[in-house]
């Protein structure tokens, strides 16, 4: 299914990333109108309560001294959904996990980069149920895939934003002035920039998808960063990393640590980092590792693919193409290719071209293939990888309708 880019007609994805991506929002009306019909509100109930689905149960009770919030973690069963208050939201984590025809719709965002990809969460709420005034720090596409719910968008926040006290969630009052009220229905989309604040709050029994971007924090990439360097201390060993000068002892007291030499060996790592190739390739690495990483793990199954099957079926118009809830991406100089925060280092040429191909979103067909072997046994072999990278779940075969 070849999905066109989310955005409205006057708007190119260049013009988006210019002058809305971070910085405001974007009401695009029927803008993904392949969710409507997906699911139903009790289809997002009944998965709540499955085993290895990532849930929360969020409930607003009314009490004399004002709203009282509550959260329950999955595991969820059928008795949490009984006996709820007026307003409630059930939160699914990971969906595309649980449907590929929703993670397919992943190519309508696709003029962002796949390595900020997080997840497709979704939130089914009766009419007037909410998760309260808060904001998110990534960006996020709000897509309604049922009934109706009202959105409010106010004020910039930032770490000192204050929370309202003794609640589970994060919550808070002020939204400050509005500078947005609509009103989604099935089929529109909503651009919600990082750290903006926004309240919804369903008009009709409603689900709302949440296609969540993220960015890696400083953490992520220092953890990964120094994992690499472990691995490569022999780069640490033969490196001009050292202390150009010593302090004379009348200077400072004997147990003091000199901040003037602090400095110093803070200005030589950052210029270590900044001009060694050695630390260049390092730092990719980590970078990598770290932005195709998922956050959750990828559901096991006991599908077992082999080649004859495959290529039945790719003869007969079928294709291979990314599995949604996969993440890929490739570098330069070296060329590497990293799949769910691993480097996959056992690839040949063909292989790897493969592969990159299909990360760039390429749907490969029986013809595609066939073209890219050299002979028969390099076809061969071709065909041997595919079926480990759909036992590995890295790719979906799709047979033709």
């Amino acid at each position: 299914m070849n999905i066109p880019f989310c955005l409205p007609e006057n708007i190119t994805p260049e013009d988006f990333l210019q002058n809305y991506w971070q910085k405001r929002p974007l009401v695009i009306r029927n803008g993904l109108p392949q969710i409507v019909g997906l699911f139903e509100p009790q289809d997002i109930i009944e998965l709540a309560q499955e085993e290895d689905v990532t849930s929360r149960l969020i409930q607003t009770h009314q009490t004399a001294e004002g709203e009282k919030w509550s959260l329950k973690r999955s595991p969820l069963a059928a008795e949490d959904f009984e006996n709820l208050p007026k307003q409630w939201s059930v939160l699914v984590q990971n969906l595309e996990q649980w449907s590929p025809e929703l993670g397919a719709l992943w190519q309508a965002f696709g003029y962002i980069p796949q390595w900020q990809r997080d997840d497709i969460m979704v939130s089914y709420a009766p009419a007037g149920g909410s998760v309260g005034k808060h904001y998110d720090e990534y960006d996020v596409f709000l897509v309604q895939g049922y009934g109706h719910r009202r959105w409010q968008f106010g004020k910039w926040c930032d770490p000192s934003t204050e929370f309202k006290p003794n609640q589970p969630i994060r919550i808070f009052d002020d939204m400050g002035e509005l500078v947005l009220d609509e009103v989604m229905n099935p089929g529109d989309v909503l651009y919600v920039p990082s750290r903006m604040a926004h309240y919804g709050v369903s008009e009709t029994d409603g689900l709302t998808f949440s296609f969540g971007l993220r960015y890696p924090n400083a953490a992520d990439l220092l953890e990964n960063f120094c994992k690499t360097l472990e691995h490569h201390s022999e780069v640490i060993a033969g490196s001009e990393f050292n202390i150009p000068f010593r302090l004379a002892p009348h200077e400072q007291p004997n147990a003091l640590l000199d901040p003037k030499m602090v400095k110093v060996l803070k200005h030589q790592l950052i210029d270590l980092l900044q001009n060694s190739d050695q630390f260049d390739e390092i730092f990719t690495h980590s970078v990598a590792t770290a932005v195709s990483s998922r956050r959750y793990d990828l559901l096991q199954t006991d599908n077992e693919y082999y080649p004859d099957e495959v290529q039945g079926i790719l003869e007969e118009g079928g294709w291979i193409q990314q599995d949604a809830n996969v993440k890929m991406l490739y570098t330069e100089n070296p060329q590497r290719i990293y799949v769910n925060g691993e480097w996959i280092d056992e690839l040949n040429e063909a292989e790897q071209n493969l592969l990159i191909r299909i990360a760039n979103g390429d749907a490969i067909s029986w013809n595609k293939l066939a073209s890219k072997a050299k002979d028969q046994e390099e076809l061969e072999l071709l065909l041997d990888t595919l079926c480990d990278w759909l036992d590995n779940g890295w790719v979906i075969l799709e047979e033709a309708e």
